[in-house]
């Protein structure tokens, strides 16, 4: 199920280009809702994991709730993927079988006024991905 309505770009060509296979170990850096991450736990069906980054704590608790029936196969961290060393240490991890990166911002944060990334709605700019980041782009 999902509760976002948010649609991942490139879902099926990205899909096929990380091939992921029976009990691998993924990481989408740039988590949003977790459409990708989704298509990526199917795929590695039914012991591939999945770490899941974002610095986005709204769309990190939109994808913890998305991704709830692979519980056990996810491991989910609101952080940077420049952190993914750190995250993979953590794990005891020392390999992974794919990296999705999906970078810049998503329509879920354009849609939100109050965010502040919409050029489309008189909101006050803002730009930061996180309320953690001190300084705004604006």
């Amino acid at each position: 199920m999902n509760d976002s309505p948010h649609q991942p770009v490139l879902y099926k060509e990205i899909i096929h280009a990380l091939q992921p296979r029976r009990g691998g170990r993924y990481v989408d850096g740039t988590l949003g809702a977790g459409g990708h991450a989704r298509g990526i736990l199917e795929a590695s069906a039914p012991d591939g994991q999945l770490l899941g980054l974002d610095v986005d704590p709204q769309a990190l608790a939109l994808a913890r709730k998305n991704l709830a029936p692979y519980e056990g196969r996810i491991h989910l961290a609101q952080a940077s993927y420049t952190s993914l060393t750190t995250q993979l240490v953590q794990l005891q991890w020392d390999a992974v079988d794919g990296i999705l990166l999906d970078l810049g911002a998503s329509s879920m944060q354009f849609d939100t006024p109050e965010r502040g990334f919409s050029f489309m709605q008189d909101a006050p700019l803002d730009m930061r991905f996180g309320p953690h980041v001190s300084q705004t782009a604006a």
